[in-house]
Order: structure tokens, then C-alpha cells, then sequence
């Protein structure tokens, strides 16, 4: 299933000119980062170890410049952003999910810097408070160290559970969890405890729960009360 994708439309390697646009973009955003804001920083960090350093500086200046809103004048960092896709060619990278689990596929045909500038000017097209909102995302996956998988997933939506559905709808997932019926909106903290401690003896190893999968399950009960008391 398809969560989100991002098309880099840029110069052929053999062109002298060096050119970036835009092409699809599916890039939900709510609740905050989404699914959409998840995709742009996965491709920033997968493809910041492939830009100099010398034009790092330049990058966190034009990051800077599309959270508050400016103009950004053209052609930075050696690349100019343009509207026609006449005679570039394409790169797709796409975040998708099965079941539980999200993977992100790259398919790279240009340099990591113009990778690096779509996700940028992607946020650029958002409306303000959506880029206000994705912007320290960015600045999380230029500092990631690591492979692009569940914890950097977690890291970046800032919970502590990869799953499709806790990142989809927190709240929901969280009252789904521990099973609150349908509809509930309201919970009082005497109940969330109540229902947390229920919970982990169940999935608790040493009272009948899988121990292979005892872990995760400790791990997102933590991550369920943490939403529903926040």
C-alpha cells in the first residue's frame, strides 16, 4: 500500500546544466510529521552522506529560508528550481506499507544533493504551519546515523512504536490497544492506568505472554499511555 511519494524531476548525469523540479507528490502530513514528512526525511538522511560537506551550511540556510516563508533565489547550491520538466530525468521514492510494517524504496537516478533539494522545496509547497511542522523532522535526519528502518521511523515520529496504525492515529491506536470501546474520545487517567496494568500482565511473560514478542508489546503499551495521558 502506498503511503506517500515523492518524483525529483532532474539534469541527466551527461548535461551540463544542473536543474531540479517537482513531479508527483503524495505527502500527507497530519498528524504531524505523517507519512509525508516520514518519506522527505527518509530521503534526506539516505542521501546526505552523498553530498559534500562544504555545502551543508548552504543546505541548513535554505531549510531556514522555507520555514519562514521566504523567497528563495535562484540557483542554489549549484542547482536551479524550475516549474517544466522538459528533457530531466526522474527519481521516485516512495514509503509503503504491508500489513504492520512501513519500508521505503529509492529509486536514485541523479546525485543525493538534488534527492536532497526536492524533499526541501517538496516542504516548500506546503502551507506554513505544515512546514513549521516538518522542519525540525528535517533537521533529525540530517542528524541520523544509521539505517533507514523502524527505529529511525520512531525516531523521527517521536514515539517509541513503528507501527503503520500508531503513526496513522495515535489516539485511536492508543484506545484501540487497550481496548477502549469504539467511539470513546474521553478518558480519565484513573482508567488508562487501570487499563495499562491489565494489559501488561497479560502480555507479561512470566503470566502466559509470548516472550519473543513480550518486548515490543511492554514497549507500545508505554507508548499508548504516554498519548492518552499527554
Amino acid at each position: 500500500m502506498l503511503l506517500a511519494e515523492l518524483e525529483v524531476w532532474h539534469s541527466r548525469p551527461v548535461t551540463p546544466t544542473r536543474r531540479v523540479s517537482l513531479g508527483n507528490l503524495v505527502l500527507p502530513v497530519e498528524p504531524a510529521p505523517g507519512f509525508g514528512g516520514l518519506l522527505l526525511g527518509a530521503v534526506v538522511a539516505a542521501h546526505l552522506t552523498d553530498v559534500d560537506d562544504d555545502l551543508l551550511a548552504d543546505i541548513h540556510r535554505l531549510i531556514g529560508q522555507v520555514d519562514r516563508g521566504e523567497r528563495v533565489v535562484q540557483p542554489r547550491l549549484r542547482h536551479r528550481y524550475q516549474v517544466d520538466r522538459h528533457g530531466l530525468g526522474v527519481s521516485r521514492h516512495r514509503m509503503e506499507g504491508e500489513g504492520e510494517h512501513v519500508h521505503f524504496s529509492f529509486d536514485t537516478n541523479g546525485s543525493g544533493l538534488v534527492q536532497i533539494l526536492g524533499a526541501i522545496y517538496a516542504i516548500e509547497r506546503l502551507d506554513l504551519v505544515a512546514r513549521h511542522a516538518l522542519i525540525p523532522v528535517i533537521h533529525k535526519a540530517m542528524r541520523w546515523r544509521g539505517p533507514i528502518g523502524p527505529s529511525f521511523v520512531a525516531h523521527l515520529a517521536g514515539t517509541a512504536s513503528a507501527s503503520l496504525a500508531a503513526m496513522a492515529d495515535p489516539r485511536a491506536w492508543a484506545l484501540e490497544l487497550f481496548g477502549f470501546p469504539l467511539g470513546t474520545s474521553k478518558v480519565t487517567k484513573k482508567d488508562v492506568m487501570g487499563r495499562y496494568r491489565e494489559q501488561l500482565r497479560v502480555v507479561h511473560p512470566d503470566h502466559g505472554g509470548d516472550e519473543v514478542e513480550a518486548g515490543q508489546a511492554i514497549i507500545d503499551l508505554g507508548e499508548a499511555r504516554r498519548i492518552l495521558l499527554a
